[in-house]
């Protein structure tokens, strides 16, 4: 495992650090020989405060640095990016243009792929299609739901090609 290389995950308002999806996707990322943090924000209600306990702890790219965020850490993860300047950004259901919190940031990553579902009930899909579409983003719209449950298994896929992209041929 190389120390440099690092998948920094941000979970979301209301699961913790080790959830189903993060749990999943940490394996990938092993193989890949990433280590693998996910901090636990379950203390902070709100995006703005995770964010500065996130730059805080990482006051600096590490290295290769990948962020993954889940639904309100889909927003810290892009907010944290601008400051951070990662190799890539993954969000799952992204926090965005949610009431009460900040404006979305532009994604500031080599490489930024989004994930979300037509059935989600909190973040409207509508939103996250529009930001994507404004900011030419990767997008892909899953048959699922916010937590993306049944869609994991293309997810890991999907995330497996993510890192795949970032190995020097």
């Amino acid at each position: 495992m190389d120390k440099r290389r690092l998948v920094l995950f941000a979970h979301g308002k209301e699961s913790g650090p080790w959830g189903s999806k993060i749990q999943a996707l940490a394996e990938v990322a092993k193989y890949y020989e990433y280590r693998v943090e996910s901090p636990d924000y379950s203390d902070l209600p709100d995006a703005k405060s995770r964010v500065a306990r996130l730059l805080e702890r990482y006051p600096q790219n590490p290295g290769e640095l990948i962020l993954v965020g889940s639904s309100m850490g889909g927003h810290v993860s892009l907010a944290a990016s601008a400051v951070l300047n990662p190799k890539g950004l993954f969000l799952l259901a992204p926090a965005i243009g949610l009431p009460g919190y900040a404006p979305a940031p532009p994604p500031i990553a080599e490489r930024t792929v989004i994930v979300h579902a037509w059935q989600d009930d909190i973040v409207p899909e509508a939103q996250v299609t529009a930001y994507a579409r404004y900011h030419q983003t990767e997008l892909h719209l899953v048959n699922s739901d916010h937590r993306l449950t049944s869609a994991l298994p293309f997810i890991r896929l999907l995330f497996q090609e993510f890192l795949e992209s970032f190995i020097p041929e």
